[in-house]
């Protein structure tokens, strides 16, 4: 779920709504997420989670530098998963650019406007969708 460079500090996954920071992570060289209130531990999106910034997104650049994006939206992705030893961890722009997580300028607040939807939590749906059909199904069969 986090970075491979997160593994060694503590995690927990998002959650729809909260309010998080970009933070470096003591005793690591990366940055990640953190809520405000914890931000020893990191707070860990899966892809196509959605992200809105309170202003446009900054990240540094060559010589420290700081540049920004035109967009407050992102949804979270990974680059390259395959590849091992390397930062995974990005946000994807309206207009399709990335940035690395481990880009970001620390302290930008954002907030999780929605999760992505799981297969197990679609096919659970669906097998109570189909469930609800039998039994409308049953009792119209029964008040005939």
């Amino acid at each position: 779920m986090c970075d491979y460079s997160l593994h060694a500090i503590a995690s927990r996954p998002a959650r729809v709504g909260e309010a998080l920071v970009s933070t470096h992570f003591r005793g690591s060289a990366t940055l990640g997420f953190a809520s405000p209130a914890e931000k020893t531990v990191a707070v860990c999106l899966l892809p196509g989670t959605e992200l809105a910034f309170e202003t446009n997104v900054r990240y540094r650049g060559r010589w420290f530098k700081s540049h920004s994006v035109n967009f407050d939206v992102a949804k979270f992705c990974k680059i390259a998963p395959e590849v091992l030893c390397q930062h995974h961890g990005a946000l994807a722009f309206p207009d399709g650019s990335t940035v690395l997580v481990i880009s970001l300028v620390q302290g930008q607040r954002v907030r999780v406007l929605q999760l992505p939807v799981a297969e197990c939590d679609l096919q659970s749906k669906n097998v109570k969708h189909l469930q609800l059909g039998v039994r409308l199904i049953s009792e119209q069969s029964l008040a005939v």
